[in-house]
């Protein structure tokens, strides 16, 4: 009987499948183990690094630190806005975090106004976790380390040293650098609507960006870069210790250095004194702004710290607003400081300067007198007589020969109606009026003689009236181009920006007006604060030795008169009293500082209010000036003697025979006592 084969068969066939699978199983298991090996020895070899930065991350974390703000600085180097250590409180909230009780434990250790609490509450609940929220400034060094050593008992409670910005001058340059507040939601929205991405600063709390001025128009050039701290932190992400190693220092902000002088600009604000005003001191040789005062003036201190409702309320609603810049956004009549510019428009005309007008107190026109400030009259006057006497008929009666529109051109070559570029916002242009404008600006009214420019209004005009309204920064440019009488300068208030000069205000073209048109005018101005019969003679004189000033008075009216109304000012309430105002020069022989002052709602004249003050201002800029400085302080040349002449009540002379010899060698220099030097402030004071 044969073996059944076929048994066999089917044992080696299933013997063969188990074979090829458990070598297939093992192939696959293999490949699986060698790409795990490979991969494991590729994160631990070759990624060793990157994976052990990771680890460190997680243990390590940055800490933005803000940048110093940069400086802003005096013509000579004398800090204007700085910063201050100023430590701080802050609370961030955690998941776990108990906000009532955390404000409840700082209040016992603190000084926080009850009333302040509900708030604070809110304000740490609704910020994000981790987010720091401010709680208190300033803290005293005992607060510092009292919070500092209670810190493990107060969880997302931290006290720290910061910079805050300091202004030591407070309110005297308040207006021109501006002031730093706190970001708001608002000014985050600005930046994301203009599409562009926050600055993460702006998101760390107590940072500050500038709200005015200097600092509002060179925020971004004052901030600098952050920096960070390299701190360990554990799981929650609580600091544990701080890496001073691994800092990453803050880059400091650029330093700004002003044209303005801080002695003239204080000097400014302190004859000032309560009144209301602007004064704006130009370099005439370079267009330099060494002084731009408005007052009265705000501490910008305040501001930084944040002001109260009712501190905010008092200054917003003081009838002097001490928040508005007199010296570049309030304008006011020129009254009779533009007499130079409407003179100058007649000798464009071809008026002859030496052609003489009889003033008898009134100008009759139509059916309307318009009536001289001086109300017996000048009698007959030229134009150097005019401007010396600011004489009001003089100027109506040869206006209309020269028209509107060409002293309105002249007026605008002088910088009236004009926007500088003097690096910070705020200017108001003012207004010189002409024959377009008036189409213009009444090209609404239905009745078309409102269009027209009549001839009855270029008189008010001639005398810095009607339509006219300037600012001071405009009158000391014109006064400056007037004095410079060549170059039609610009003002300059920004002399460098991270130790980058900006260009002079002399690199400008010449003044299109005739030097010899210039030389007139000066004269006259020269005359008004120099003639005995000047009208600011006593108040214009500087007690600088053979240093003169020019200079022209003028008053303004800030209200319409009614017909027989009296145009005296006591009595009246102050917001309806004239403004006075004083434009001047010095040294008159060879110009080097222009300036103008607007004494607001002054209530008696220019000469008075505005000359006394521009006075000591013009003063203050002169003592300063080595030249002028050196010059004033220059002996006074000896009288020539006759040798032969006898000097009543001088002593005989005596014989010489018989003398002792000189004590002082023949050939050593005689002794002589030192001259007498001007004694500043002398008879000018």
């Amino acid at each position: 009987m044969s073996e059944p084969s076929i048994f066999f068969s089917e044992v080696n066939r299933r013997q063969g499948d188990f074979n090829r699978r458990a070598f297939l199983l093992g192939g696959i298991t293999g490949l699986g183990l060698a790409a795990l090996g490979t991969r494991l020895a590729y994160l631990q070899v070759v990624e060793a690094q990157r994976y052990q930065m990771l680890a460190s991350s997680n243990q390590f974390n940055f800490i933005m630190v803000p940048p110093p703000r940069g400086r802003v600085l005096d013509r000579n180097g004398v800090v204007l806005a700085s910063n201050r250590p100023n430590f701080r409180l802050t609370v961030y909230r955690d998941t776990d975090t108990d906000v009532e009780k955390v404000v409840a434990n700082l209040a016992q250790l603190v000084p926080i106004d009850p009333a302040r609490i509900p708030r604070l509450i809110k304000d740490i609940k609704r910020a994000p976790k981790k987010a720091p929220v401010p709680v208190m400034e300033d803290l005293t060094w005992e607060q510092f380390t009292r919070i500092n050593v209670r810190a493990p008992e107060l969880p997302g409670v931290s006290a720290d040293m910061a910079e805050v910005r300091v202004y030591p001058y407070g309110g005297a340059f308040a207006h021109v650098i501006g002031y730093v507040a706190k970001v708001n939601d608002k000014d985050i929205k600005k930046i994301k609507d203009a599409g562009q991405q926050p600055d993460p600063l702006l998101y760390n709390p107590g940072f500050r960006i500038g709200r005015q001025g200097v600092e509002k128009a060179f925020d971004l050039q004052l901030r600098g870069k952050a920096g960070g701290k390299k701190v360990e932190v554990d799981a929650k992400g609580r600091v544990v210790a701080e890496d001073p190693g691994g800092d990453l220092p803050a880059v400091p902000g650029d330093e700004i250095k002003l044209t303005l002088d801080v002695d003239v600009q204080r000097r400014a604000l302190e004859v000032f004194g309560e009144e209301s005003g602007a004064a704006v001191l130009m370099d005439c040789r370079t267009g330099d702004i060494l002084c731009m005062a408005s007052t009265p003036s705000f501490d910008a201190n305040g501001f930084v710290r944040g002001l109260s409702g009712p501190e905010y309320r008092a200054l917003a609603n003081y009838e002097r607003k001490p928040l508005l810049d007199k010296a570049l956004s309030g304008t006011y009549p020129a009254g009779s400081t533009f007499k130079p510019t409407t003179a100058l428009a007649f000798l464009a005309a071809g008026i002859n300067p030496k052609e003489r007008v009889v003033c008898t107190g009134g100008y009759h026109y139509g059916n309307r007198t318009f009536r001289c400030w001086k109300a017996g009259g000048h009698g007959a006057q030229d134009m150097h007589d005019a401007i010396k006497n600011s004489c009001d008929v003089y100027f109506y009666h040869l206006c209309n020969r020269a028209g509107i529109d060409l002293i309105s051109e002249t007026a605008k070559k002088l910088g009236f109606q004009t926007e500088f570029d003097i690096g910070i916002p705020g200017q108001k242009k003012g207004l010189i009026p002409s024959k377009a404008w008036k189409r213009e600006a009444y090209a609404k009214n239905p009745n078309p003689d409102a269009r027209v420019w009549h001839l009855g209004e270029t008189l008010s005009v001639a005398i810095g009236q009607g339509a006219i309204t300037v600012n001071c920064l405009q009158l000391a440019v014109a006064t400056a181009r007037i004095a410079n009488g060549r170059k039609a300068l610009e003002p300059r208030l920004i002399k460098s920006v991270g130790g980058k000069e900006l260009p002079s205000g002399a690199a400008v073209p010449d003044l299109p007006i005739p030097k010899e048109h210039l030389d007139i005018v000066r004269a006259g101005m020269a005359a008004v604060a120099n003639d005995t019969s000047g009208g600011a003679y006593r108040q214009s004189q500087l007690g600088l030795g053979d240093v003169l000033m020019a200079g022209k008075t003028g008053t303004a009216q800030s209200r319409d008169y009614k017909a027989g109304e009296s145009r005296k000012n006591a009595g009246l309430a102050w917001s309806k009293k004239d403004h006075n105002l004083f434009i001047a020069f010095a040294p008159v022989d060879n110009p080097r500082y222009a300036l103008a002052v607007i004494v607001q709602h002054g209530g008696v004249s220019g000469a008075l209010a505005a000359a006394p003050r521009a006075r000591e201002i013009m003063r203050t800029a002169l003592l300063k000036d080595p030249e002028i400085r050196a010059r004033i302080e220059q002996p006074l040349p000896l009288p020539e003697l006759d040798p032969d002449a006898t000097v009543e009540g001088a002593e005989p002379d005596l014989p010489t025979e018989g003398l002792a010899p000189l004590a002082t060698p023949p050939d050593s220099p005689a002794v002589v006592p030192p001259p007498t030097a001007a004694v500043p402030g002398g008879p000018g004071r």
